[in-house]
């Protein structure tokens, strides 16, 4: 792979094991760390809690859950030293990071910040209450060329409900957006807004020392999953990934302590964002190769991953797959033509990503 030579190609970790169920380990002074578990491969969620001296900030907040409530009641008497949470920060919308925040609002007085999109997408999404897939759904996964068999087992399923694991959020946020500023912890952040993974993802830049909240912009040894989804078929989140990636990489500093969404804090933030594009670049080039003969979105998996992809992990490799076709054909470096069965073909024009 080739990086600039002044970037230092290494990732190093300061902590080498995450902290204990409703214990909290300090990252830097008045800021903690903790983590949340989900019923899923990705089984963790990283959360924190930021000392405003009177009261908490927390960044995040795992499932709505019972099991999460009462390790959030655990960690507020314990490592949060009773004091009131009196602010809940959501980094983006999705239901590990914003699921116990209406929890926090109504039963605890918290207020909540988010950018306005990631608060819009929530309530939207708490409507939904579907006992089978929706016709749209059913046609998304038709066009993406989704496994036959998959398609029918999903077909007489209850979906995923967004209300079933986030719980209700009350009237009412603050909005934070690109360029604003925010106090927390005792340190002034810059917002930077990210795309791609979530639509206007917030990140935190401290002014007053090395720490950064990327939630899951950015993470350290797993790629954001970057999915196009029923509600926006046509999407080219990629584009807005890869977008925010370039504009952050200058922002970038060797010493920054990168507090994510998933997995461990680290250091060399300015080679993991060159390394995150590049892996991008490399998955559309080898895409490009791959479609000199027509082929399905979801034919596309062992070419982008480059590993099996297992039952559970189909619904998450097929958004991105879509991601990356989608970028493809608004670059004008793929046509689609429709299949019998109603998915589309993708056959690349010739050129290469760039």
């Amino acid at each position: 792979m080739s990086m600039d030579g002044a970037t230092t190609p290494v990732i190093r970790y300061p902590w080498q094991a995450p902290p204990e169920r409703g214990e909290a380990i300090e990252v830097a002074e008045g800021v903690l760390w903790m983590r949340l578990p989900l019923p899923m491969k990705l089984n963790h969620v990283n959360v924190y809690a930021l000392d405003d001296g009177d009261g908490w900030t927390i960044i995040d907040t795992g499932f709505n859950s019972k099991l999460s409530r009462g390790i959030w009641t655990d960690l507020m008497a314990g490592p949060l030293a009773g004091k009131p949470v009196h602010r809940v920060v959501v980094t983006h919308h999705h239901p590990d990071h914003v699921g116990l925040a209406g929890w926090f609002q109504s039963d605890h007085g918290a207020e909540l910040v988010a950018t306005r999109t990631a608060w819009l997408f929530a309530r939207m999404l708490l409507l939904d209450d579907q006992q089978r897939p929706p016709p749209e759904t059913l046609e998304f996964w038709r066009s993406a060329g989704m496994d036959a068999a998959i398609l029918a087992q999903r077909t007489g399923e209850k979906p995923f409900n967004y209300a079933d694991i986030v719980a209700p959020m009350p009237l009412g946020f603050r909005r934070v957006k690109q360029g604003d500023t925010i106090r927390m912890g005792g340190r002034c952040w810059d917002v930077h807004i990210g795309n791609g993974h979530a639509p206007e993802h917030a990140t935190f830049w401290s002014r007053d020392d090395n720490l950064v909240i990327s939630g899951d912009q950015i993470l350290c040894s797993i790629s954001p999953n970057i999915g196009v989804y029923a509600t926006e078929p046509e999407a080219d989140p990629l584009e807005g990934w890869l977008e925010a990636c370039e504009r952050l990489l200058p922002l970038a500093r060797e010493d920054h302590l990168v507090l994510g969404g998933h997995k461990l804090p680290f250091t060399g933030l300015p080679f993991r964002l060159q390394q995150l594009i590049e892996n991008h670049h490399g998955a559309l080039r080898r895409l490009q190769e791959f479609l000199k003969t027509p082929q399905t979105a979801a034919a596309c998996f062992p070419t982008l991953f480059k590993r099996r992809i297992g039952a559970g992990e189909y619904g998450l490799a097929l958004v991105e797959a879509v991601a990356h076709v989608n970028h493809l054909y608004h670059a004008g470096l793929v046509s689609r033509t429709r299949g019998d069965d109603g998915a589309w073909l993708y056959q690349a024009e010739g050129g290469s990503d760039g």
